[in-house]
């Protein structure tokens, strides 16, 4: 049902936030409207009434799916942001590269600190503690959209002149080529990740297991536990990520935004492919797969994003409309495509081996889960590879339709222009 709310939702906030005329623009107000309601819904989502098994259970559905509402609609206009305030590539790529950078950061602070808030809040009470939590994070999740509204503007609008309706923008949408080469390198670029996050946690909990080793640093063996192992792993992940990120606009700048991603994607599909080969004790190996493919992996989004922004820029110069909502909303739905979709198929695949969770596992499941994190992800990564090399625009490219469009609006924007002559 979530997952249905999302389909429907995600382009109806994409429509209205590209319709949405005020003296702050068309995205920055839904910050400013919708990040109180942020964050008392999160809230709501992590609080326990006492209303027996049933009404709890009704709790979590109405509080899950307002947290999803709320979400998209204060999601979706941040997101668009990155079209609009500026209209230069290359900035819009480092653009995308600070957001990212602050994303990995903070999951990489929750991660370590959440545990630790729930039970200096809570004490003997942890439902209490991770209320009281999430109303301290979504204290400053508030701060940081006010921040971002205040300390943001948009430069990039549409012509005085647009006429538009929903019919014609979808029709526009689906008529932007570069978009529809993005939208399906998108879906299979996300289940490659989605079929890879999904099984992590399985891989380290039953194929490589609890583990007894002796670190280059130290003098005696010591037993490590799956939690031990993954409480390693898994920041080490983000640790790469934020690296990858902080570097990409750097390299992107050199080389590119498509040439940097498809460099970046098959360094990152031959590190997934490279975990087949690693056995369960292959611990350093392991984490230093895990750190440099997620150094090369995490970018990506990065730039991912920013071309999104250039298909907007693209269907504007095309088709004389601009709906930099729409198409940001519609890409993100097919995000969330992608990861329902990878769920489903480790589950398919775990299921058909004969996977049952907290217990021993056979060879077979065993073999399982090291194709599933390593094979598997690598051939979905290939056909999402393949898809991106079709992406039209390049930097020659954008540089021009940039020009016409600055020119363009300039003559729009004349007393003379076509928006005086129609008034």
């Amino acid at each position: 049902m979530t997952r249905v709310l999302d389909a429907v939702v995600d382009p109806i906030v994409g429509m209205l936030a590209d319709r949405t005329e005020t003296r702050w623009g068309k995205f920055r107000p839904y910050l400013l409207w919708f990040c109180l309601p942020y964050a008392i819904i999160g809230v709501l989502m992590f609080t326990t009434p006492d209303m027996g098994t049933t009404g709890k259970l009704i709790w979590a559905y109405v509080t899950y799916c307002g947290m999803m509402v709320v979400y998209t609609a204060i999601n979706i206009p941040y997101t668009s942001l990155m079209g609009v305030i500026s209209a230069n590539p290359i900035e819009r790529t480092t653009v995308s590269s600070f957001k990212f950078v602050f994303a990995f950061a903070a999951g990489l602070i929750v991660k370590f600190s959440l545990p630790h808030m729930t039970v200096f809040f809570g004490a003997s009470n942890p439902a209490r503690g991770w209320s009281i939590t999430f109303m301290f994070i979504g204290a400053i999740a508030v701060v940081f959209f006010l921040i971002t509204f205040f300390g943001t503007r948009e430069r990039v609008h549409p012509s005085a002149a647009q006429k538009t309706s929903v019919g014609r923008d979808l029709g526009d949408l689906f008529t932007n080529a570069p978009w529809l080469v993005l939208l399906a390198a998108t879906v299979t670029f996300i289940l490659f990740v989605a079929t890879r996050s999904t099984i992590t946690v399985h891989y380290l909990k039953y194929y490589v297991g609890q583990q007894t080793l002796t670190l280059p640093w130290a003098s005696v063996a010591k037993t490590y536990s799956f939690e031990d192992i993954s409480s390693v792993f898994l920041p080490i992940g983000d640790a790469g990520s934020i690296v990858g990120v902080l570097l990409v606009g750097w390299f992107a700048g050199r080389v590119g935004k498509k040439p940097a991603f498809l460099i970046l994607f098959a360094a990152s599909l031959g590190l997934t492919l490279a975990f087949y080969w690693l056995k369960p004790s292959q611990l350093l190996g392991m984490t230093v797969l895990q750190f440099l493919g997620s150094a090369t992996g995490g970018p990506l989004s990065v730039l991912l994003w920013a071309m999104y922004a250039d298909t907007a820029d693209y269907g504007e110069w095309k088709k004389g409309r601009r709906a930099t909502g729409l198409v940001f909303s519609a890409s993100t739905m097919s995000q969330k495509a992608g990861w329902a979709i990878g769920g489903v198929v480790v589950g398919f695949m775990l299921d058909a081996a004969g996977f049952i969770p907290n217990v021993a596992q056979s060879p077979k499941v065993l073999a399982s889960l090291v194709w599933l994190m390593s094979i598997v992800p690598a051939l979905i990564g290939v056909v999402s590879f393949a898809l991106f090399c079709l992406y039209p625009l390049n930097e020659a490219k954008m540089a021009q339709i940039e020009s016409e469009l600055k020119a363009r609006r300039a003559r729009e924007a004349a007393p003379n222009g076509p928006a005086a002559a129609g008034s």
